[in-house]
């Protein structure tokens, strides 16, 4: 029973998802009778085709092909269906104007379908740049004297996948060391697959330049596949992995620690002393000392609060990639991007992310580099 009514919800979804834009694009501005049909037709091949597609792509096959296919149809889809919904807004607007049919459902199809495309163009490109560089300040009262100004490079959610980024990669690098941080940190959800598939996309950051330390920790993605083997393999290139663990750095006399803690969905994996735990993490730590962490998960702030961490580094949301899913993430997580503060000593910087998961768009949700400087007062 439990699988007729995953299988039922999967039906409705798709019938919602596909029908809404079929019925502003297709059914209702009245087209003859060869238009409505042959669009009709192009609707229904690609709701049937969908979950073949991501089913081939993302399941047990690991289709590439597929997988690319089957995520640019749910981006645009996605998107179509948004501003088809939104397109009722147009129609009560020309209903009220006097605008009768069928000029009327003509002209929302029209507007809709424009700016569907505009989005999905431009979506394309912000989603494919090299992203740029987010400056910020993170003002810690209890850094030394020494640490004051340390600055702080960041990318996560890089989701090296089933498009091949390797020049993308490697312009972010170049991006990167341009910066000259003290520390770069990866937090997570590095690539889509496994370590065989995907390492040619991975290996640029072997060539990260920071003067102090380069820090990576395992996002959920990561236990979709082979996390062990992707701390395995960053630590090969060099980078500091925080599986549950911390790095004290030192300068001008003054220490700051950087800790790390694994995605909550390590604790399901089945993989042996996987899943977060901050204990873990800052056994030993001096409590003078401040504390950076990095946590994938924004909502992991409820614990680093909790310890009285001074600074929680996370991604995971992507900013909601393409409006506005952005409204169901805020559903699960505490912020979608930005700084913001969780009790008296405590504070979170989002990530929206550098790369993309699944279709290559973003919509109202640009990509990031970030450089935080660490500050002793305002």
């Amino acid at each position: 029973m439990r699988g007729v009514r995953r299988a039922a919800a999967l039906v409705v979804a798709l019938l919602l998802l596909f029908g809404e834009p079929w019925s502003v694009f297709v059914l209702l501005p009245g087209w003859s009778g060869a238009g409505t049909a042959g669009g009709t037709v192009v609707f229904a091949a690609a709701m049937v085709a969908f979950p073949v597609l991501m089913f081939l792509g993302h399941g047990p096959r690991h289709s590439d092909a597929a997988a690319r296919a089957g995520d640019v149809l749910l981006g645009t889809v996605w998107v179509l269906f948004t501003w088809s919904v939104l397109g009722h807004v147009l129609r009560l607007a020309l209903l009220i104007a006097g605008v009768d049919d069928p000029a009327r459902p003509r002209i929302v199809a029209a507007v809709s379908l424009a700016v569907s495309v505009v989005l999905l163009v431009v979506g394309n490109r912000i989603a494919m740049r090299v992203p740029p560089v987010k400056e910020v300040d993170v003002v810690i009262p209890r850094l030394g004297a020494g640490v004051d100004g340390l600055r702080v490079a960041v990318i996560t959610d890089t989701h090296y996948g089933p498009l091949d980024r390797t020049k993308w990669s490697e312009k972010v690098v170049a991006e990167l060391n341009r910066l000259r941080a003290d520390v770069v940190c990866h937090a997570g959800d590095l690539a889509d697959g496994s370590v065989a598939k995907r390492r040619k996309q991975v290996d640029p950051l072997g060539g990260v330049e920071a003067g102090l330390g380069r820090f990576y920790i395992t996002g959920n993605h990561e236990y979709f596949g082979e996390a062990q083997a992707w701390l395995d393999h960053m630590a090969s290139l060099g980078w500091d992995t925080l599986h549950n663990r911390s790095t004290l750095l030192e300068r001008g006399g003054d220490h700051i620690l950087f800790a790390g803690i694994d995605d909550p969905t390590g604790a399901s994996s089945g993989l042996p002393g996987h899943g977060p735990d901050l204990p873990a993490a800052l056994a030993g730590a001096d409590p003078d000392v401040p504390v950076v962490l990095l946590a994938h998960q924004p909502k992991q702030v409820t614990q680093a609060r909790e310890a009285g961490i001074d600074l929680q580094i996370s991604g995971h949301t992507h900013g909601g990639q393409i409006w506005p899913f952005h409204l169901l993430v805020r559903l699960d997580q505490p912020t979608l991007s930005g700084l913001s503060s969780h009790g008296p000593r405590t504070q979170l910087y989002n990530s929206r992310g550098s790369g993309f998961w699944g279709p290559p768009f973003r919509v109202f949700a640009p990509n990031e580099i970030t450089l935080l400087t660490l500050r002793r007062a305002a």
